[in-house]
């Protein structure tokens, strides 16, 4: 057997499982998203076996994009579990056969809450289907289905479906990027939109500052005890006019300058890139990768530097990536 040629032909027919699915979408997709669009509740989203697996994850996906959705194992719910299900509910029944014996037997309880079901099923003429208010056709042809019993193709395509439908509830509801990011603020999504500046800069007795009064040599020990490799330059009202940076001192020095008593102004990088401390961090790194630079002054609005934010800050917060 070629391996290559094998697992090429099996994604080509999950693939072509999923378009064949897409060519059957017909009103009741509309339906579907309208109730789960409506949903005052939450979302139950239920299923057996291999099935219950996609459906723990269609609920994720769902919970990560805006809508309030829980998992319930169907054999759970039979047992205990279906005390989640209350007023004002959508449940998502997923169920390939449609038949599944603990998804059923919740069924009547299901209606009996006069909670609407929606069906992912490959069988329309199945239990399920019948006692659904949406049904949904996830069918796929037997013999893309090993030996027509494993579970691959199908639960490929519950899955891109359940995926689907996730995604045109996010765009009806507007779902943006930074609503998304409060879903997650530990990932790098949710770190890009929710830093801000004042959360990584150097401020206070961290923020290195010289004035453009004093000699090269302060400005290097400033630079050097503050461990950023760069200072902030003052005026006499306290504005920033400049920033000095280890590139700057080495220019200097490749100048032929060695008395390093002398002005800071005889080195300094005049009218920096700034920004505030309110503005995102994001902001920040593509000002930093825009202009090809590692040091940021961060001012307030008189033009005083109140911190300094380095390349290193956004790598270690994980903003980068």
């Amino acid at each position: 057997m070629n391996i290559f040629d094998f697992i090429k032909k099996e994604l080509n027919l999950e693939a072509k499982a999923i378009i064949e699915a897409s060519e059957r979408i017909n009103d009741e997709i509309e339906k579907a998203i309208e109730i789960l669009y409506e949903c005052s509740g939450k979302v139950i989203v239920t299923g057996m076996g291999k099935t219950g697996i996609i459906a723990r994850k269609i609920a994720a996906t769902l919970s990560s994009t805006g809508t309030t959705a829980i998992f319930l194992h169907a054999a759970e719910g039979i047992h205990g579990d279906l005390g989640i299900l209350q007023k004002n509910d959508v449940v998502i029944a997923v169920s390939y056969s449609g038949n599944t014996e603990e998804l059923i037997s919740i069924i009547p309880y299901i209606k009996f809450k006069k909670i609407p079901i929606i069906a992912l099923t490959g069988n329309l003429d199945s239990k399920l289907a019948k006692n659904s208010d949406v049904v949904i056709d996830c069918y796929v042809k037997k013999e893309y289905e090993p030996f027509g019993l494993v579970p691959t193709s199908s639960t490929t395509v519950a899955l891109a479906m359940g995926d689907a439908m996730a995604i045109a509830l996010l765009k009806k509801r507007n779902f943006k990027e930074s609503d998304f990011a409060q879903f997650h603020p530990g990932g790098t999504i949710g770190k890009k939109m929710i830093l801000k500046v004042k959360d990584l800069m150097h401020s206070g007795e961290k923020n290195p500052i010289v004035k453009n009064s004093d000699k090269m040599n302060k400005a290097v020990l400033e630079m050097t005890s503050k461990g950023l490799g760069c200072t902030n330059v003052i005026n006499e009202s306290g504005k920033l006019v400049g920033i000095v940076t280890d590139g700057d001192l080495r220019r200097f020095l490749a100048k032929g300058f060695t008395d390093l008593n002398i002005q800071v102004t005889e080195a300094l990088t005049k009218s920096p890139r700034t920004i505030k401390s309110e503005n995102l961090a994001i902001d920040a790194l593509n000002l930093m990768e825009n202009n090809k630079i590692t040091m940021l002054p961060v001012v307030n609005d008189r033009d005083e530097p109140v911190g300094m934010l380095h390349m290193h800050d956004l790598i270690n917060a994980g903003v980068v990536g």
